[in-house]
């Protein structure tokens, strides 16, 4: 079992910048990959970044060039730096951390971003 925990969402202005920081605990010698997804408004879940261990980030198109996905393994936890944020970011962000033994994943509980002036 893994657990998952986000925090750093809130209210920004547009161009604004947000941190979004996930952490694993449990039985994470088994994980292989942890990233960030969103669903907007009436949107399905979509992917936003994820980072593969020993890997190297990927990201939506839509987010490149503006956010930055980051890992500390030594403490289990992700990193997601939000920059030059628009409306259209606006969405609950979930953490999904993917394991050997579970490869549908754990997910977080999810942190709202809103932007808006």
């Amino acid at each position: 079992q893994v657990q998952v925990v986000e925090s750093g969402g809130g209210l920004v202005q547009p161009g604004g910048s947000l941190r979004l920081s996930c952490a694993a605990s449990g039985s994470i010698f088994s994980i292989f990959a942890m990233g960030w997804y969103r669903q907007g408004p009436g949107k399905q879940r979509e992917l936003v970044a994820r980072i593969t261990s020993g890997g190297t980030p990927n990201y939506a198109d839509s987010v490149k060039g503006r956010f930055t996905l980051s890992r500390d393994n030594a403490k289990n936890t992700v990193y997601l730096q939000m920059t030059s944020l628009k409306p259209e970011d606006t969405a609950v962000y979930y953490c999904k951390v993917e394991t050997l033994g579970r490869l549908s994943g754990y997910w977080g509980q999810g942190t709202q971003v809103t932007v808006s002036s």
